[in-house]
């Protein structure tokens, strides 16, 4: 009786260790993922803002061109 109790405790032991891996596993897949999507966050600001840049300078030279025409 006593070999079978500390054989279920063993088995308990073992598959807890593997649930707790599981889960550490899952849990740095999410932190992966949400830095992946704070990255891209990023990135899509910075290309706005060079859009933004770009129609600024694109408006600048078409005023300019239209004062030298006059």
């Amino acid at each position: 009786m006593r070999y079978a109790a500390a054989f279920a405790l063993l088995l308990l032991v073992l598959s807890g260790c593997g649930l707790a891996g599981t889960g550490a596993a899952a849990a740095g897949g999410a932190a992966a993922e949400a830095q992946q999507a704070a990255q891209a966050r990023q990135t899509e600001q910075r290309v706005r803002e060079q859009l933004d840049a770009a129609n600024r300078l694109a408006e600048q030279q078409r005023r300019a061109a239209e004062a030298q025409a006059q």
